[in-house]
């Protein structure tokens, strides 16, 4: 399937798509593309915000847009392997029978599946700036980014992998 039919299908059931994701047998080059392509996309995401703070603030553009992709594409990936890995040895102990490479596919599946989300929060924040509907749709954000991830460690981790 492609990858927006994927994403789309994770908004009905994350679990079934990264359970079907994991059958596929293991890929470390799927995960790695899931990761840098999501990274990628949050960044273009934090353009809306950046530039409206270059404006207000009277900073270069240029700088703010280079620190941010310094972090979403070089130390973020890192950030994010490391987070697997804890998250892994945390599912092991509560009795998750999956692998380390089910661990990192859930983490990185759900975020590549909610840059929508993130699409539209960058967008909130860039447009209309502080205030009730940034709050919201960072809440929104944080909820379906957390039910991808947990639904995708519980599929990961519900039997031998």
């Amino acid at each position: 399937m492609p990858v927006t039919t994927d994403i789309t299908a994770t908004y009905r059931g994350p679990g079934k798509v990264v359970g079907r994701l994991l059958g596929m047998g293991q890929r470390e080059d799927r995960a790695l593309a899931f990761l840098m392509g999501g990274c990628l996309l949050i960044f273009v995401a934090q353009l809306p915000r950046l530039a409206r703070e270059a404006h207000l603030t009277g900073q270069a553009l240029d700088a703010k847009m280079g620190g941010a992709l310094l972090g979403w594409l070089i130390l973020a990936p890192l950030a994010l392997y490391l987070i697997a890995g804890l998250t892994h040895l945390v599912a092991r102990v509560l009795g998750g029978k999956g692998s380390w490479y089910g661990s990192r596919l859930s983490l990185f599946w759900a975020l590549l599946a909610s840059t929508p989300m993130w699409l539209l929060y960058g967008l909130v924040t860039g447009f209309i700036g502080p205030g009730a509907a940034e709050r919201l749709v960072g809440l929104m954000l944080l909820a379906v980014f957390g039910w991808f991830w947990i639904s995708g460690l519980r599929a990961a981790h519900r039997g031998p992998q």
